[in-house]
């Protein structure tokens, strides 16, 4: 019992982690609301780990990440219309602007992080483990639609082989942890 309390607040640290980061993400990127890609580079960031070597297994520079999502705002701007030249100036702007600053009310993430954590919750509702990076990495990876997936592809990465290494990580750490 006390094991499985210790866990979920343990869990809820992670959860903490995993918004802030995807906060300062968004905020950089300017945008309020933190949305999938936002997540993923923050489960990047976590201390477990798990996420990193999700990517490496699949020989993905998680440090290149950053750039396929902003190609990926680029090219959707482009698609609605956008000339080039404005494209360029709307990057200098962007470049140059500071991060927007956080919220003080309650935190809001944009639909597509707010399904990916509530998809978290959910699969986590009957998971005895710890709360991973891997995890985020297994549900971005099971996504078929949005910037986070476009992004991933856009690197080169196969989904279905990124979303199978971290299911493996999840499954080494549970091992190492369990001393199996």
């Amino acid at each position: 019992m006390f094991q499985r309390i210790r866990q979920r607040l343990g869990d809820m640290k992670t959860i903490r982690h995993l918004c802030q980061g995807a906060e300062k993400y968004a905020l950089a990127d300017q945008q309020r609301e933190p949305a999938a890609e936002h997540f993923l580079l923050s489960a990047l960031d976590l201390d477990d780990g798990t996420a990193r070597r999700a990517f490496a297994q699949v020989d993905a520079d998680p440090a290149q990440l950053p750039q396929a999502i902003a190609q990926q705002y680029r090219d959707g701007l482009r698609f609605a219309g956008l000339a080039p030249a404005a494209l360029d100036t709307a990057d200098a702007a962007l470049a140059a602007a500071a991060p927007l600053e956080g919220g003080r009310g309650l935190y809001r993430a944009a639909a597509s992080g707010a399904d990916l954590m509530q998809t978290l919750a959910q699969q986590r509702a009957s998971d005895s483990g710890p709360l991973l990076g891997a995890h985020v990495v297994a549900l971005v990876a099971a996504m078929r639609q949005g910037v986070a997936p476009r992004s991933l592809a856009a690197l080169g990465v196969d989904a279905a082989a990124l979303r199978a290494a971290a299911q493996a990580e999840i499954s080494t750490f549970r091992s190492a942890e369990t001393g199996a």
